[in-house]
């Protein structure tokens, strides 16, 4: 088995659930300190620390960064006097610091015998801006330590600028969208926004294994329509936002969930709960903190990024008993339309783009969720009965998640919703107008027939069907069916129309 190191020791001796993943810290046949691709970090004998829970803690957030939930859980088997003598010992260290500061914050008082820390070395902030989205500035006058993480110590989800991440990020989506719709001009951004509110909908809703009635679908799309109305996000919006989208009566809420939740497979009893959210005192809490994280995003952080941590924190803390997942996709064009960074009422069709990817939706979602499990024991006891006990520190997880595989996730998918969907779309239109022209100017027919055929030819390949033709032959001429067809294949190849062939 291998030597476990850093926060991957802390996990092995205190038993809590692995969200290390590959990221884990270990005895190697190395001279330094290396780093695997995997995320994997092989360290020499000679820098292993010694096997208690501070040293530990200073291993780890100097060599692998800040994770807010295994330090706390470690500081809090580290005595007072311990964490007393590693601070006068080196008083003007960084990570002592740090880790003072986290200490008095998890056990909610001083270090006794230090009423006045002797530091003279400037501020250090917790999370270095290099390796993660950091938040506004908190600066604790006591152990001169900048607490900068997107959120506080109540509430603080974590990105971090992984490799993916920067590349995500490069793309600078949401500058690439107002040059689109630039481009594109009034009457063509209006007939493909209108194409995006139907299909963001119906994705959206599909993502649920739903189909939406007219009416719902109707009822949504208008929601989305009012995501760049300048509101904040608050606890009766978010209900009137999850009645608007529930389908069952039974299910609409009326405050946050006060009883427990729970995500089910097919599978029936213990075995098949594959998430438990926070209970619900803290489902509130946490989400009074995330309401406030939606309203003011962290300067120079990244819209998309802002708005992707949101909906990720949003599902993973589940406030209501059913819709979490619709609202939790909404959250993001909430949060874009508040930014201000995309032109009015436009909007990426980014459940579209999640429909076609559900793998990757699901590795996110499980990064966090599959680990999450093992929080709370689960106990059936027939039909709806069952019953939860939380581990002890259960909550810590909860207020500091990883949400940077959603982050990543999320802007790529934003990027494949434009590069690919709105761009598409565009493209179709287009041609729909190139045709249109071309045919109207040699026969006359039908206004929804014609519609009708070159939607079938474009999805068919260019073809219509024997089946579509034997429809259509009582009004439409033979001949001008080839020419339907014609002129749709020469359309999608880049070919000029002119001549298709069919007779006038």
């Amino acid at each position: 088995m291998p030597h476990f190191l850093g926060y991957a020791w802390i996990q092995a001796e205190l038993n809590t659930p692995d969200f290390l993943a590959h990221q884990q810290a270990r005895l190697g046949q190395v001279h330094s300190l290396q780093r695997l691709p995997e995320g994997a970090l092989l360290v020499p004998a000679r820098l292993a620390p010694a096997a208690d829970h501070l040293q530990h803690a200073l291993f780890a957030l100097k060599h692998e960064g800040v994770r807010l939930d295994y330090l706390a859980v470690a500081l809090r088997q580290v005595g007072e006097e311990e964490i007393r003598a590693a601070f006068v010992a080196t008083p003007n260290g960084t990570y002592v610091r740090k880790l003072c500061f986290l200490w008095e914050a998890f056990h909610q008082r001083h270090i006794t015998g230090l009423a006045d820390p002797a530091i003279s070395a400037g501020y250090v902030p917790m999370f270095d801006p290099k390796a993660y989205i950091t938040g506004a500035s908190r600066r604790n006058v006591r152990w001169r330590v900048d607490f900068n993480g997107l959120g506080d110590l109540a509430f603080c989800p974590v990105v971090r600028k992984t490799p993916a991440l920067q590349e995500a990020l490069g793309g600078q989506v949401l500058e690439q969208a107002r040059k689109f719709a630039a481009s594109i001009g009034p009457q063509m951004l209006e007939r493909a926004l209108s194409w995006a509110y139907l299909s963001e909908t119906e994705g959206s809703f599909a993502m649920e294994g739903e189909t939406p009635t007219h009416d719902k679908a109707a009822l949504f799309a208008r929601l989305l329509q009012r995501a760049h109305d300048q509101r904040p996000l608050t606890e009766d919006y978010l209900i009137e936002l999850q009645n608007a989208t529930v389908t069952n009566p039974f299910d609409k809420a009326v405050q946050f969930r006060v009883e427990q939740n729970r995500l089910q497979s097919s599978s029936l009893g213990a075995a098949g709960v594959t998430y438990v959210p926070p209970p619900p005192e803290l489902a509130c809490e946490l989400m009074e903190h995330l309401m406030v994280m939606a309203h003011e995003r962290p300067h120079g952080m990244d819209a998309l990024a802002h708005a992707a941590a949101v909906s990720f924190a949003f599902v993973f803390i589940h406030p209501f008993m059913d819709g979490n997942g619709r609202l939790s996709r909404f959250l993001i064009h909430h949060c874009l339309g508040q930014s201000g960074e995309l032109p009015a009422g436009f909007l990426l069709p980014i459940s579209v783009a999640m429909k076609k990817h559900e793998d990757r939706y699901w590795q996110a979602l499980t990064a966090f969720s599959k680990p999450a499990r093992s929080l709370c024991d689960v106990t059936w006891a027939g039909d709806d009965d069952y019953s939860y006990r939380w581990k002890p520190d259960a909550g810590v997880w909860f207020r500091y998640m990883d949400v940077t595989e959603g982050v990543v996730f999320t802007l790529d998918m934003a990027r494949t919703a434009l590069d690919l969907h709105l761009r598409q779309e565009v493209s179709f239109l287009n041609l729909f107008d190139a045709v249109s022209k071309h045919i109207n100017a040699r026969h006359d027919l039908r206004g929804s027939d014609l519609a009708t055929l070159i939607i079938t030819a474009y999805q068919q390949g260019g073809r219509l069907s024997n089946n579509r033709r034997k429809r259509f032959a009582e009004r439409v001429p033979a001949q001008v069916l080839d020419g339907i067809e014609a002129a749709v294949a020469k359309a999608m190849q880049g070919e000029p129309l002119g001549d298709t062939g069919e007779v006038d």
